[in-house]
């Protein structure tokens, strides 16, 4: 199996990562996300790999800090073309739902939603999102990975979001917790795609 592993931030590549597995770091935020993502699939177009699989953290109001879900569906939060007659979160022409299922799932991980996009959520801006998390790279790499048709699989590991973000270390404070949890979940992968 071959798996392609995808993540925003060194900073998130931590010890027990690095001991897995060896990403492609393709930046924070969708416009990075999408620009790396495409790259790194036009560069293996003669070998693409079986799954792609895109890890890091997310912010949550609601879920456990530190602890890693995998993403069942992603939504575009930033898109906003009402003015023009389309639905909020519908990027307009692509026929596509704002919501886009992610699959294939895993046994063992918990399950939750997630909401992409170029902000940084925090304190009351979480009354506007209705998934269970938010992140800032995962609908851009859907999307790409759906332009090759390679299946995507997210992980996220929640770093902040029970207290409001006011500096760097309020995101940074949990993701040693997160390295360790999205290294379980790695092995969890790893050991239901080589069929033990």
């Amino acid at each position: 199996m071959n798996i392609l592993y995808l993540m925003a931030a060194e900073a998130e590549y931590g010890a027990c990562l690095r001991k897995r597995i060896d990403p492609v770091l393709i930046g924070i935020g969708p416009v990075e996300a999408a620009i790396a993502t495409t790259r790194m699939l036009t560069l293996m177009q003669t070998d693409l790999p079986n799954l792609v699989v895109s890890l890091g953290s997310a912010g949550s109001r609601t879920f456990e800090q530190g602890a890693v879900y995998q993403a069942i569906s992603v939504s575009y939060r930033d898109m906003d073309a009402s003015a023009l007659g389309f639905p909020r979160g519908v990027t307009p022409l692509t026929n596509l739902p704002p919501t886009l299922p992610l699959e294939p799932l895993v046994p063992g991980l918990t399950p939750a939603t997630l909401s992409t996009g170029a902000n940084v959520v925090t304190g009351r801006a979480y009354d506007a999102v209705v998934e269970d998390m938010v992140d800032m790279e995962t609908f851009a790499v859907l999307r790409a990975c759906q332009w090759f048709g390679v299946p995507l699989l997210a992980l996220r590991g929640i770093s902040d979001g029970d207290q409001e973000l006011q500096r760097l270390e309020d995101w940074t404070q949990y993701l040693d917790v997160v390295d360790r949890n999205l290294a379980e979940a790695v092995d969890r992968i790893e050991a239901h795609y080589s069929g033990s």
